[in-house]
């Protein structure tokens, strides 16, 4: 299966998204790559740090970019799972990478420079799905602050109905430091003593696959 993470504004956590749910999977016995397709490497970098200490599970991972449509799906019949993390904007890794994947994850802050970018996210995954007609798509409020009192969540929730291409899901990935922290020792949140944030991951698996 190949799981795409994309979206057309940075910042927004993809990179984050995409080596969590890589984690998870392999914290789970299954055989996972991931394709880091953004040139700042943050995925590659994660990934480096994460095979010096042998006691964590596998994640294989290799750099791919500009049209990697024919390698996604060649890796696809070698690995139970492929995720890929994409440049964070409207770029040729993005557009060629949802024409071979199952399922495209689109993390976005809820704010509102990240939900001005959904309009045309929209228009590329109608002509992504011409290509590839059973492109599941979800999208992903990543980010979201802690404080109960701030409710840009569900006016993010509310923006969403007017994308019916955008699946929203219930689970949303907070701003917590952990995940920083993870990220900087090549692990999940999901092998690190933070029982919100392993459950926002773990919720997040369940609520895609």
């Amino acid at each position: 299966m190949i799981i795409l993470i994309g979206s057309q504004k940075g910042g927004c956590g993809k990179s984050t998204t995409a080596v969590n749910i890589s984690a998870e999977l392999a914290g789970r016995g299954h055989d996972v790559v991931l394709v880091d397709a953004d040139r700042q490497c943050t995925g590659a970098n994660w990934a480096m740090d994460r095979a010096e200490n042998k006691e964590l599970a596998t994640v294989h991972c290799i750099q791919k970019y500009d049209n990697i449509r024919d390698t996604l799906i060649d890796l696809d019949s070698r690995y139970e799972y492929v995720i890929v993390d994409a440049a964070g904007r409207d770029s040729r890794e993005l557009r060629t990478g949802m024409t071979a994947a199952h399922i495209l994850i689109v993390p976005f802050r809820p704010s509102q420079p990240d939900l001005d970018t959904l309009p045309n996210m929209q228009e590329i995954i109608i002509l992504a799905k011409d290509l590839n007609p059973s492109l599941k798509v979800y999208g992903l409020i990543t980010m979201a602050p802690t404080n109960p009192v701030i409710h840009e969540e569900t006016d993010a929730r509310d923006c969403l109905n007017d994308y019916p291409e955008i699946e929203l899901l219930d689970t949303m990935i907070c701003d917590r430091k952990c995940y920083r922290d993870a990220m900087s020792d090549g692990l999940g949140v999901v092998e690190m003593n933070n029982p919100k944030a392993k459950n926002e991951i773990k919720k997040l698996m369940d609520g895609i696959l």
